[in-house]
């Protein structure tokens, strides 16, 4: 049986090539926790999967971590939609 395709898993490729060579930085560390959100029990998307793993061990994080760092960022205002421009939204499907 083939492998499910996510619809956002094209542009969702995108970014983690993009994300592969950069720090982690607030924004950063929200779009690999957006993204392992959205692919969390997903049957499929395999290579989207390793590369969320390859980045989570370069950037010495795991899940938990991640999720606490991005919620305190979240907490303490420095990620969201107050930071948005005002025709800007941000995709968590």
């Amino acid at each position: 049986m083939p492998e499910q395709q996510h619809p956002q898993e094209q542009s969702d490729r995108q970014i983690l090539e993009q994300l592969t060579d950069e720090l982690p930085t607030p924004e950063n560390l929200a779009e690999v926790a957006r993204l392992l959100i959205r692919y969390q029990n997903f049957p499929g998307a395999q290579e989207v999967q390793r590369k969320l793993a390859t980045i989570m061990q370069q950037w010495n994080l795991n899940k938990e971590a991640l999720f606490a760092q991005t919620r305190k960022l979240y907490s303490d205002g420095q990620l969201g939609n107050q930071r948005l421009r005002g025709d800007e939204t941000q995709d968590w499907s």
